[in-house]
């Protein structure tokens, strides 16, 4: 029988990669041959996100794009756009099967049994029955690798769908994680990426079991220990989360990098409170000097949003002169948009459009400032670069410890290796 061949796409966020990533395993290991996603394929994956509007419209441009390319070939639609809008995604002409959260790790069963030309077969649940953990890890480049140890979130900011799409928080147990560290160390990758949905809440049970049975600090003390890791870094962590010890911790460690992102989503404590996030500025500023009193050099990374609703020209200022004035690195900076059944749509008044735009304009033009200065302040050191196997235009990429990024020509020997760089 000839073997059958899928593409895989992802929109949105980390996890998502490392998800892709081991559905690609899952295939292969069900014989089929992997292709790139631009190439023919019988069987199109895509992985979506849901968190801006734009990763809906994307979907549906990918879609369409396969439907030029392979009319003949299925479409499989699974991630968090499928979760929360199921029958919306089904209607899709050319889309045969959408897999909600809870059915994403069974895609080769429902594979074996679909037949082209039926109308979308649609394999979601309420997000309540999402339970069970499944770890997941990406191989693409074998330098750097993404793995799962958490997923779902308990919290209920205004803003966000990711737990009606992603369930209640529940994790790996700190025993598997090691376990998937040590087969990744085996398989040669030397930086592992920590991510979750909320990391810093690891340690509720695979049943969304409400205890801790594990936490965040007991996972990094245990990761530290395994042989062949050279790096580790945690990806983003709630900065009500961030303990003093794991801070103490990491600064004392020679495999945790100095690199913490840490989202605080507004500078005025008026929008936190709408947003529902469970801090103030205060906090988030104690954290941010700690973090620098006992790593001077570490990058610090920060998530923020713009134009939520009723956030004043006041407010906005009030967030660009609180970032001012941190020790940050760099800004990811997102433009707010409106999502279904979130309680910040009964927010107002509502911030026109071209106002969210030039705000995140503004806060773009600081982001580049602070990477600047960051960068500028370690000239001429010595630091150690992981560089990456990527070739782009002869050149070579790769990140020091704290997250600066190197481009030098591209050598071979250089691939997968940390090297002292002068920068």
């Amino acid at each position: 029988m000839e073997k059958r061949s899928v593409a895989f796409h992802t929109l949105g966020c980390k996890l998502n990669f490392s998800e892709t990533s081991t559905l690609s395993r899952l295939l292969e290991n069900e014989g089929f041959d992997k292709k790139p996603f631009e190439d023919q394929a019988d069987v199109y994956v895509i992985n979506t996100c849901s968190v801006t509007d734009n990763a809906d419209k994307e979907c549906r441009q990918l879609v369409r794009r396969i439907q030029r390319r392979a009319p003949e070939s299925f479409v499989v639609i699974t991630g968090c756009y499928a979760q929360l809008k199921p029958a919306e995604i089904a209607s899709i002409e050319g889309v045969d099967l959408v897999l909600g959260a809870a059915e994403k790790f069974n895609i080769a069963a429902h594979l074996r049994e679909l037949t082209k030309g039926d109308s979308a077969k649609v394999c979601s649940c309420d997000v309540e029955a999402i339970t069970g953990f499944n770890a997941s890890y990406s191989l693409n480049d074998r330098t750097r690798t993404f793995l799962k140890v958490q997923d779902g979130c308990d919290y209920t900011c205004s803003f966000c769908t990711i737990p009606m799409a992603r369930g209640k928080s529940r994790s790996d147990s700190i025993a598997n994680v090691v376990r998937n560290a040590e087969e990744l160390a085996a398989s040669g990758v030397k930086e592992i990426v920590l991510t979750g949905v909320n990391l810093g809440d690891f340690g509720k049970g695979p049943d969304g079991n409400k205890k801790h049975e594990e936490d965040f600090y007991q996972l990094v003390q245990a990761l530290d220990k395994v042989e062949g890791i050279e790096r580790y870094r945690i990806s983003s962590i709630e900065p009500n989360l961030l303990t003093n010890e794991i801070i103490q911790f990491v600064a004392g460690s020679k495999k945790f990098m100095p690199h913490f992102h840490i989202p605080l989503q507004s500078g005025s404590n008026k929008i936190l409170g709408a947003m529902r996030r469970r801090y103030r500025r205060e906090l988030y500023a104690d954290r941010v000097q700690t973090i620098k009193q006992l790593m001077p050099h570490c990058a610090i990374g920060v998530d923020v949003i713009v134009g939520f609703p009723s956030e004043t020209e006041e407010d906005f200022r009030e967030t660009f002169d609180f970032l001012h004035s941190l020790d940050v690195s760099y800004l990811h900076v997102f433009t707010y948009s409106e999502r279904d059944h979130t309680k910040a749509l009964e927010l107002s008044p509502v911030v026109p459009v071209s106002t969210r735009n030039a705000r995140n304009k503004t806060l773009r033009n600081l982001s580049y400032m602070k990477m600047q200065y960051f960068t500028a302040q370690h000239t001429g050191e010595t630091r150690g670069v992981l560089f990456e196997g990527q070739e782009k235009n002869g050149m070579m990429e790769g990140y020091t410890d704290n997250y600066i990024k190197v481009s030098v020509p591209f050598q071979q020997e250089l691939v997968n290796t940390i090297t002292p760089w002068k920068l």
